[in-house]
């Protein structure tokens, strides 16, 4: 019964990894994490007209304002991708709301670029 338990045991082991001895290429890359969430920057980025969109991208991006932004603040950032002058007056703003919010921004935009790219 031992035995038995062990020689399952090794078969099962075996079976968990090691290369694959018919594909001389090996195993490969590990697969990246890359986040992925819904909500109103996801939409804002699949509807604008950027060539470079995708739901994996867009996804990415909402997942790290999920992290950064507040639900007010996504929602204005969300009208940046079909209104880019309202990003502008905010970014060269006097007030101290906006130039809260475009810190807070900022940072957003430097982490999904980091992460997302």
């Amino acid at each position: 019964m031992k035995n038995t338990l062990i020689v399952g045991m090794v078969l099962v082991l075996a079976g968990c990894g090691g290369s694959n001895r018919f594909e001389k290429s090996g195993r490969g890359a590990a697969p990246v994490y890359v986040p992925n969430a819904s909500g109103p920057l996801k939409n804002a980025c699949l509807a604008s007209d950027r060539k470079v969109r995708s739901p994996q991208l867009c996804g990415c991006i909402q997942a790290v304002a999920d992290r950064s932004l507040s639900n007010g603040d996504q929602r204005r950032a969300a009208k940046f991708y079909s209104d880019p002058q309202a990003a502008q007056d905010t970014r060269q703003s006097s007030k101290a709301s906006d130039e809260s919010f475009w810190k807070a921004y900022s940072d957003y935009g430097k982490q999904a670029e980091r992460i997302c790219t």
